[in-house]
């Protein structure tokens, strides 16, 4: 079995849009390993939601493959799909969406009923994970009432509840000022390696890409690696 939990091998996507067709990812090679934060970075509009959707398989690739925990996912339906996402794969988004009806605690046991994890299970996890980001004692606040950065951190830990194994985070911290957006992305680093955790993570701070493993970055359909 590849010791790559991803692996991305000649990946295209297309868009058409009337008589133009806009080629956005021209074969992306790209693995992830266990444990490994890598930052995907690029001018906007080069395609970096794109890639990252196509690669959380939220979108179908014209060409290429997409490979994670040794299964080829071209082949798979969409109800396969629906449960390597639900199963193996958490997602971050620079938005945090959190159900303002529920407190933060109950925001990251909701997915793990859905998953069908026990209740008690389920809590405890959630709680062991609020410590984690020092939270725990903010678990009965709704949304409403936590700041931006704790609001990202708990959206950050909804993505861990099922336990995945990929992270896949689009502008994590963008909605955040410079001092907030270094605390969040620290302890999203920590739980990373915590968790043992392949992490492609879009941004378009170069301060915080530098505190990755690796810098890749997106232009004109190709994927760099920065040294």
């Amino acid at each position: 079995m590849s010791k790559f939990l991803v692996s991305l091998t000649n990946l295209k996507k297309t868009f058409h849009q009337g008589q133009e067709t806009l080629q956005v990812l021209r074969g992306i090679n790209l693995t992830l390993s266990p444990g490994e934060s890598v930052a995907l970075v690029g001018p906007s509009g080069s395609g970096k939601s794109t890639l990252l959707q196509t690669a959380g398989l939220l979108e179908k690739s014209d060409g290429g493959e997409v490979v994670i925990e040794g299964t080829q996912c071209s082949s798979l339906n969409d109800s396969e799909r629906s449960h390597v996402r639900r199963n193996v794969l958490g997602f971050v988004y620079q938005f945090h969406h959190l159900l303002p009806e529920f407190n933060a605690e109950e925001n990251i046991i909701l997915p793990q009923l859905i998953n069908r994890t026990p209740f008690h299970a389920a809590q405890e996890r959630a709680r062991y994970l609020l410590e984690e980001v020092g939270l725990l004692e903010r678990a009965d606040h709704r949304p409403a009432r936590l700041s931006g950065g704790e609001q990202q951190r708990v959206a950050i830990i909804r993505a861990l509840a099922n336990k995945p194994k990929i992270l896949l985070a689009d502008e994590p911290t963008g909605n955040l000022d410079e001092y907030t957006a270094i605390s969040v992305f620290e302890k999203l680093l920590h739980l990373v390696r915590q968790e043992k955790l392949a992490a492609l993570i879009a941004t378009h701070n170069m301060d915080l890409a530098q505190r990755m493993d690796r810098i890749v970055m997106l232009q004109e359909g190709h994927l760099h690696e920065i040294s």
